[in-house]
């Protein structure tokens, strides 16, 4: 057998830019022959981006990508025995597929129909695709190879097959959303489903930023053993080349794994860095208070984009702290952002006194606190409209699951990087930000968080502890666990029902928030659909069910 040379293109698709994409994995294919591959893999649907979710279902959109598939074989005639597994929406048998077609000598040789359609969390395939029968395999110098798709692999099945027909080697194009937690579910998955059968597997995972999704890459090869034996870097577009002698890849290159708040931290770089700039903005505009939540948007927004990108937008008013002005200055400085300072009493003035006759004889309450944010929102929004940035809103998971956010106000803007960062996960990633280099005013850090709508004003006024709060949405929310089971466990009874029925009640306020970055196994937006109307209540059913 002749040793075979495989490129996995961990490439960053754009949805719905077919051209551009066709562009992209012709420069990796060139890229790869030049190097001496004989296969290019590319990641899950790569000719149109992944998810392109209803797009699927125009006629007029399928018809394209199955034009462009067509015109990317011929292009790639110029390289003469390369392979190359390419992902694109089509049709067979009159049906409409997910799709990975080996392209060949300027012709489409063969395709393969993923069969499993994941219905689950952020995946919605069964509505837009039907699942395929057909198997797609090819033999280069002796070495055999099977195509699976994604989701393909996360049942043993479908490799078994592979591996019963004469298969090697498992080539895996996939779009993989990241998590925490995910990169170590995905190895444990395919031992268990793909070495477990003898084969090895190339495994080509798409990178970059797709609404709240942000796909981490981490394309790897593993041999029949279950070792890693070639891994490319996360979270950038790369070129992985990985050596099969006789279908048992060889040692190569092994990028190092992030740790836990480096992933994290690159993840939300990515999702933002991506959002924005596939839709085509400016630059961002970011509502600074010396908060810690505004602190963090900030860094990562500089981060992101570069703070020539980024404006800082100060906003006091009478509640307004002297310290959270200092901070929120010497953190622009330090991240060399740009901050402008309007000052929002004027404008809170003129509101108190147009509503003083409706208002007469009642005392003040959450309504003033929220005219003060909803002011603040509606300058950033006209900003926004003025210069084209997007602004980025600051509030976190914790927050938002209790509704301590305010609708036109704090939760006014297009893109909310932090919205599913807990409370504790944002001062983590705080201080990983400032061991890269300080930034972040300790004080920001130090002092009890404060919305500053009234006097002497702390969170913890309204909110039980983060901790007991943070722990409760990661049970009740994230892993589905009941009001009893939790009760059970030791925590307190009357704060646990408390926040159930915030989250229960603040639905409708998360339904009109604007679309974040996912980086948790479940986030408030596509994996949690919960009626706004809905009258069950867990803690009078007994315990049974998840309300």
């Amino acid at each position: 057998m002749k040793p075979v040379r495989i490129a996995l293109a961990q490439i960053d698709s754009v949805v719905g830019d077919l051209a551009g994409n066709r562009a992209r994995i012709l420069r990796c294919a060139r890229e790869a022959a030049g190097a001496g591959a004989r296969v290019l893999l590319t990641p899950e649907l790569s000719l149109c981006g992944y998810p392109p979710e209803d797009l699927v279902l125009r006629e007029s959109f399928v018809a394209a990508c199955e034009r462009e598939a067509a015109l990317l074989a011929r292009d790639l005639a110029s390289l003469p025995g390369l392979h190359a597994i390419v992902g694109h929406p089509g049709r067979i048998e009159g049906r409409r597929c997910n799709c990975a077609s080996l392209l060949r000598d300027g012709a489409i040789a063969g395709t393969y129909a993923k069969r499993e359609l994941p219905n689950y969390d952020v995946f919605d395939e069964q509505r837009t695709f039907a699942p395929g029968g057909r198997t797609l395999g090819f033999e280069i110098g002796g070495t055999r190879f099977a195509v699976a798709i994604c989701e393909d692999t996360w049942f043993d099945r479908i490799p078994g097959q592979a591996a019963a027909s004469g298969a090697q080697v498992l080539l895996v194009p996939n779009g993989s959303p990241w998590n925490v937690g995910k990169g170590a579910e995905r190895l444990e998955v395919m031992r268990r489903n793909v070495s477990a059968q003898g084969l090895a597997i190339a495994y080509a995972n798409q990178v970059g930023g797709q609404d709240e999704l942000v796909f981490d890459g981490g394309s790897f090869v593993l041999d029949a053993q279950g070792v890693v034996r070639a891994r490319a870097p996360g979270f950038a577009e790369h070129l992985l080349l990985a050596d099969f002698e006789s279908g048992v890849p060889q040692p190569g290159t092994l990028a190092p794994e992030p740790g836990a708040e480096e992933a994290l931290w690159q993840a939300l770089l990515l999702g933002l860095r991506d959002y924005v700039g596939k839709n085509g903005f400016p630059g961002v505009l970011v509502g600074l208070s010396g908060g810690v939540d505004s602190a963090l948007t900030l860094a990562l927004a500089c981060d992101a984009l570069g703070p020539g990108r980024v404006r800082a937008v100060l906003m006091p008013s009478r509640f307004t702290a002297p310290m959270s002005i200092e901070d929120a200055r010497a953190l622009a400085q330090n991240l060399g952002a740009a901050t402008e300072v309007l000052p929002i009493e004027a404008p809170f003035e003129s509101f108190l006194s147009l509503l003083a006759q409706p208002f007469a004889g009642r005392p003040w309450d959450t309504t003033e606190e929220n005219l003060q944010a909803r002011v603040r929102g509606m300058i950033l929004m006209a900003l926004s409209n003025k210069t084209g940035s997007i602004v980025l809103t600051t509030g976190n998971k914790s927050e938002m699951a209790v509704g301590y956010c305010t609708l036109y106000g704090d939760m006014a803007g297009g893109f909310a990087v932090i919205k599913d960062l807990t409370k504790n996960q944002v001062y983590r990633l705080c201080r990983y930000r400032n061991g890269l280099g300080e930034v972040i005013p300790a004080r920001i850090l130090d002092r009890a968080p404060s919305a500053e709508l009234r006097d002497n004003q702390t969170d913890q006024d309204t909110l039980p502890p983060y901790d007991l709060l943070d722990e409760v949405i990661a049970r009740y929310m994230e892993r589905g666990e009941g009001v009893p089971s939790m009760i059970a466990a030791g925590l307190p009874a009357e704060p646990v029902r408390r926040i159930v029925r915030w989250i229960r009640t603040s639905e409708y306020k998360r339904r009109q928030a604007p679309v974040g970055i996912r980086v948790s196994p479940r986030a408030f937006g596509r994996d949690w659909r919960y009626p706004i109307t809905n009258r069950f209540r867990e803690e009078e059913a007994d315990g049974a069910g998840e309300a």
